[in-house]
């Protein structure tokens, strides 16, 4: 049974930090292309961040220079720091993992940020 967990949503201020991370299990991790993307209340889901099997990284623009994904295979984890929050990072985010015609979610964690 695949399983993705997330953990590490919250409330927090403008400018503050949050670390979500992703457990995984039923799946051989270290093969997959590992995502995080994010639903803003009423509109559409959209990626944010997405690391290779081998390490290789990527994320929206929207979130460049705030945001790191990191991976480590050993854990079966993937991680996205987030700093500097801004108000419009208000999403549930989810973890997914992919690996050719095949994925998986998680069931989300929400992330607030208000004052």
């Amino acid at each position: 049974q695949v399983q993705l967990v997330e953990s590490g949503g919250g409330l927090v201020q403008p400018g503050g930090s949050l670390r979500l991370s992703c457990a995984a299990s039923g799946i051989t991790f270290s093969g997959y292309v590992m995502s995080w993307y994010r639903q803003p209340p009423g509109k559409q889901r959209e990626l944010v961040a997405t690391i290779t099997s081998g390490g290789s990284t990527n994320v929206a623009d929207s979130v460049k220079g705030r945001f790191t994904i990191s991976r480590d295979n050993a854990k079966k984890m993937v991680v996205l720091q987030m700093n500097n929050l801004k108000p419009e990072d208000t999403c549930v985010y989810y973890c997914n993992a992919r690996f050719m015609s095949i994925a998986y979610w998680g069931q989300g964690t929400k992330v607030t940020v208000s004052s």
